[in-house]
């Protein structure tokens, strides 16, 4: 027997190593099956290359839990290492054999761990650590290498007769955890499911039928329990898939979620190397989605579902698979933020998602169309925080009027550039946030040959404010924020049928009705058929409003406010109020007409809906 001690610089590694070295302990078995992988691709490498002495044979990597002996075993048919290779590569912390590989076999395997602490991992969990090994060199001699977690070691000869590498982990009482087969089926869901190599996590039960019609029989078999898919689609040429395999794929990836609209399949080789798929979701108009749903790989190994630093924050909204061998297993958000190939793969991925709905608008116009509702929330969103998608948005951003009409943005703009231009020169986009609640004001517009759009998410008063800045020469006003007359204002006026002096005494009969909203009265000669009086929403007052709603502050300093604009040329205006000689009943007769153009905007509630519909009865 040899003894010895592990090479480090400090005799506190490995406490260090059991609290810190990665910042999730249950990181180790995604460490060590990657070990793993590794150890089983370079058999596989060296078979290609025919110096590999027999056959490569069966190389599922199998995970043993034993409950009595309270071990974890993680078995590879990989190629193992001579005593030599042992104590080279596992008594020199951080010293890895799949840098010297890679040095040899350039380009020819897929090695997944470069920096040496991965198998250090398991000292997080495990009070003990035997490593079993046998080479794959003809004629080597099986040895066992254990550790209990401080410098010191034991090297010494074994009977294992097969080529390849078990690592024993002897659980720490504060680790027990990893004793339960759910926690470990978890883990391997989590951190293996696409592992380019077979695993196999005990027996599962299968039924099978054998014989036919009325002599068919249900056989319950157990068979292994393989718990990855070796062969994603990600890493398959897109070409050779079909939808139903996309489809399959994703229902692989969020069970029970409804079909996705369309994907996009990523596949490049340089400047980096990266491949994927992107679902598109169906958000059903919601912008409170659960994000997270795109995963990170790095040669098929789960990095993590935070990809932020690497994917827009607007594509967060996608779900599906980003697999990148240029992106570490060991990531941190500073190291994101900072590398090169990040910044590129994300430039990348924004251009090929725009190319995408850029391609679908052009090519199936009428199914875009038919997705917008879903689709629209992640373009907006986009289009708002992400100024080369903004660029690439415009050629495909819908704007929907209130007819169900869909236009780009330059195809409206051309549309209503005579009809509805200002005194100013500005090009009004007229739209709608409540179609219901105002359609008396959408009716009064279409009457004047106007284009009324709908914008009715949460994200439209970014979006709306949005389109002012990039298009300049815009403006947008919804169809309650003014009369109809000035909703596109013009050097048009219409002549009151009363003088200065009767609108004046009028304006001080509606005064007090508009007080409590902080809003104003102003009179206005409108035609004799449009409303006698009407509620306006100060364009500027609202959208400061629902942008500190929108960002969550309290808005009980901001009253609900409004104008009132009262018709001069109406004849319940010029005749019935200025008429009346009972100032009482004039008031009356003010506050039931307040009552109607409040209701028409569907805010008259509570006790003063009551006295108003109290009042319409004792009218009526």
């Amino acid at each position: 027997m040899q003894k010895g001690k592990i090479s480090v610089q400090t005799k506190n590694i490995f406490p260090i190593i059991k609290k810190f070295l990665y910042s999730d302990q249950e990181i180790f078995l995604r460490e060590l099956v990657s070990n793993a992988i590794d150890a089983t691709t370079k058999v596989k490498t060296l078979a290609s290359k025919g110096e590999l002495q027999g056959r490569v044979g069966n190389t599922t990597i199998e995970i043993i839990l034993d409950k009595e002996q309270k071990t974890l075993t993680i078995r590879d048919k990989g190629i193992g290492m001579t005593g030599d290779e042992v104590k080279k590569y596992l008594n020199q912390v951080a010293f890895s054999s799949a840098q010297e590989f890679l040095e040899k076999y350039q380009n020819e395997s897929s090695i997944i761990g470069h920096f040496g602490l991965g198998f250090y991992s398991a000292f997080m969990v495990a009070d003990k650590v035997d490593v079993i090994t046998k080479s794959y060199q003809k004629d080597s001699t099986a040895v066992i290498w254990s550790c209990e977690g401080d410098p010191k070691y034991t090297l010494d000869d074994h009977s294992k007769k097969k080529r390849g590498t078990d690592i024993v982990l002897h659980i720490s009482e504060d680790a027990q955890e990893y004793l339960e087969d759910s926690r470990i089926q978890g883990l391997l869901d989590k951190y293996c499911k696409f592992l380019p190599i077979p695993i196999k996590f005990g027996t599962k039960k299968e039924i099978e039928f054998e014989g036919e019609g009325d002599d068919q029989k249900e056989i319950e078999k157990e068979v292994d329990n393989i718990i990855n898919n070796p062969n994603p689609i990600w890493k398959k040429a897109p070409g050779k898939l079909t939808d139903e395999e996309y489809k399959k794929f994703y229902n692989e990836l969020h069970p029970y979620s409804p079909p996705p609209m369309f994907w996009i399949h990523l596949n490049i080789d340089f400047p980096f190397n990266l491949t994927g798929v992107l679902y598109f979701p169906k958000l059903n108009n919601n912008f409170e989605v659960q994000k997270n749903k795109i995963q990170l790989y790095s040669n098929q190994v789960y990095v993590t579902d935070e990809v932020k630093e690497i994917v827009p924050e607007f594509l967060t909204l996608l779900h599906g698979v980003i697999d990148s061998p240029d992106i570490p297993l060991n990531v941190s958000r500073s190291y994101l933020q900072s590398d090169q190939n990040v910044r590129k793969i994300t430039s990348y991925i924004t251009k090929k998602v725009a190319e995408k709905l850029n391609d679908l608008f052009k090519k199936e116009r009428e199914q875009y169309e038919d997705k917008w509702s879903d689709l629209g929330v992640f373009v907006k969103y986009g289009m708002i925080s992400d100024d080369k998608f903004s660029e690439r948005g415009e050629k495909f951003a819908l704007l929907q009027n209130v007819d169900g009409a869909f236009f780009t943005i330059d195809e409206f703009k051309k549309k209503v550039t005579e009809s509805q231009k200002d005194k100013h020169d500005k090009i009004i986009f007229l739209y709608t946030n409540n179609a219901e609640d105002q359609h008396s004001q959408i009716e009064a517009s279409k009457n004047r040959g106007y284009d009324v759009l709908v914008f009715d998410h949460i994200i439209d008063n970014h979006f709306i404010q949005h389109l002012e800045h990039k298009l300049g020469d815009v403006t947008f006003v919804r169809v309650d924020s003014d009369t109809v007359d000035n909703l596109i204002q013009r050097d048009e006026k219409q002549e009151s049928v009363l003088s200065e002096e009767e609108q004046n005494k009028v304006k001080e009969i509606f005064e007090g009705k508009v007080k409590e909203s902080g809003g104003v009265v102003v009179m206005k000669p409108l035609a004799p058929t449009d409303q006698p009086v009407l509620v306006t929403k100060p364009e500027f007052m609202r959208r400061m409003k629902e942008m500190q709603a929108m960002q969550g502050m309290q808005m009980d300093g901001f009253p609900d406010t409004y104008n009132l604009v009262v018709n001069s040329n109406h004849e319940l205006v010029a005749k019935k109020i200025l008429g009346e000689k009972d100032e009482e009943k004039k008031s009356e007769i003010a506050q039931y007409l307040v009552d109607l153009a409040l209701l028409n905007q569907n805010m008259l509630r509570g006790e003063k809906l009551s006295k108003f519909i109290n009042k319409s009865l004792s009218m009526i």
